[in-house]
């Protein structure tokens, strides 16, 4: 049963993509990054949760210049979902994760698209 994208920071990945707008999240298939337990091989992840960081907006280290946040599963991820995931965490600093969460749902979307 599909349910409906709804604003929630909660469903920010710590990498910057939108879980509430995923179809696996909307599909009950995926609890989104936050919840997921299985997803302990994200480097980004961890990394957020042993610095107490909502996501990686709140690292002073720029994304583009990251080793964790520019590995190679994280530009696998970023080739297939066609995302850029610096171009998400750039708009969480703009306009904070309430504001971030808001816009992804209007947009129905969890990336920000590369260009």
């Amino acid at each position: 049963m599909e349910s409906t994208i709804k604003a929630d920071s909660e469903l920010i990945a710590y990498c910057g993509l939108y879980c509430g707008a995923c179809s696996k999240y909307l599909k009950g298939k995926c609890p989104g990054c936050r919840k997921n337990e299985k997803a302990q091989w994200c480097k980004i992840r961890t990394c957020c949760i042993e610095n107490n960081f909502h996501s990686c907006a709140e690292c002073k280290i720029n994304p583009h210049e990251c080793k964790k946040f520019n590995n190679f599963f994280s530009k696998f991820f970023a080739l297939i979902f066609k995302s850029d995931r610096e171009a998400c965490i750039h708009r969480i600093q703009e306009v904070g994760k309430e504001a971030y969460a808001k816009e992804m749902c209007e947009k129905g979307s969890m990336v920000i698209k590369k260009k």
